[in-house]
């Protein structure tokens, strides 16, 4: 075997295995496995979280100066999203995927609504396992969905539900960027 045909020796404790699961409330400082009410819902086909910069090269226009130059880079932002497939087709999930939306609770009506409101935004987490016994977790800061609602049933299936979850920066903490990430050892994971 070649010197370089070689992997770090805790790879595979620092797997994270399976799906995960997708919660309202987590504290990750003091892991717990989670409640059966801070679970969002069940989904099929995994959780997909994605983290994009966004860059802006200052010298494109600055005739002599080459292409990418570190120092002319600027960060614009970032773009956070969890895409996933909701099973579930509660009042609660509805109004998820829909994002600007109401539920009057006399129906069990979800109605679309023209304009947002703070409480359209929620804190999103997804944790799930690693190999060692640890976890991996992420935070969506202030997660609203962008992707709409989307509906696929099946003959002798089960209806899923295509979400699309974007965080956002606040203008209150405008440094801080919604996404948040986690892999916690099994020593301090030991609640879980």
């Amino acid at each position: 075997m070649g010197k370089f045909t070689v992997i770090p020796q805790a790879t595979f404790d620092e797997l994270q295995l399976d799906a995960g699961v997708l919660l309202n409330t987590f504290n990750p400082s003091s892991p717990e496995a989670p409640a059966d009410s801070a679970i969002i819902c069940a989904t099929t086909g995994g959780i997909k979280a994605d983290c994009t910069p966004t860059y802006s090269d200052l010298g494109s226009d600055v005739d002599n100066c080459p292409e990418n130059a570190k120092e002319l880079k600027h960060l614009d932002g970032w773009a956070c999203t969890l895409g996933f497939t909701s099973l579930s087709a509660s009042e609660a999930n509805i109004k998820l995927a829909l994002g600007a939306a109401d539920i009057t609770s006399s129906s069990s009506k979800i109605t679309p609504r023209r304009d947002l409101k703070a409480s359209d935004f929620s804190d999103v987490w997804w944790v799930g396992d690693r190999a060692d016994g640890g976890l991996v977790a992420i935070k969506l800061a202030n997660a609203l969905s962008t992707g709409g609602f989307s509906l696929q049933t099946s003959k002798n299936g089960k209806g899923q539900i295509s979400v699309t979850l974007t965080g956002h920066v606040s203008i209150e903490t405008q440094s801080v960027m919604p996404m948040e990430f986690y892999s916690i050892d099994p020593a301090t994971s030991s609640g879980v």
